[in-house]
């Protein structure tokens, strides 16, 4: 009389577990994707004389890039960045600064803000 109940329980509890597994798993189907890691920003502003690492990294560059990708970085972070188009005078004078610094250009005069 004993071996029918625990039998029976036992097909209960594995039913009760096998319910609950499938309504996890298609909670855990049914969740949005992950988004991707978004890149977070540098901390800080600007060194007070300009590095060749900060420089390509206000250009999107390698520290090691040839002039004339040098050039077309500048030319494409300048159009988003020009003050005649809205953008920063700080700014601007900064990415010039990094381009001259990627070319070799510089004076050691720092930025003129």
């Amino acid at each position: 009389m004993a071996t029918p109940f625990l039998a029976g329980l036992a097909v209960a509890a594995t039913a009760l577990a096998g319910r609950y597994g499938i309504q996890a798993w298609q909670a855990f189907k049914a969740r949005p994707p992950k988004p991707p890691q978004m890149r977070k920003f540098f901390e800080g502003g600007f060194q007070p004389t300009m590095t060749r690492r900060e420089a390509a990294q206000i250009l999107g560059l390698r520290e090691n890039a040839p002039p004339d990708k040098v050039k077309e970085a500048h030319r494409r972070v300048m159009v988003a960045n020009h003050p005649d188009a809205g953008g920063s005078h700080y700014l601007a004078s900064k990415i010039n600064e990094a381009k001259d610094v990627m070319l070799r250009k510089t004076k050691g005069g720092g930025s003129a803000f």
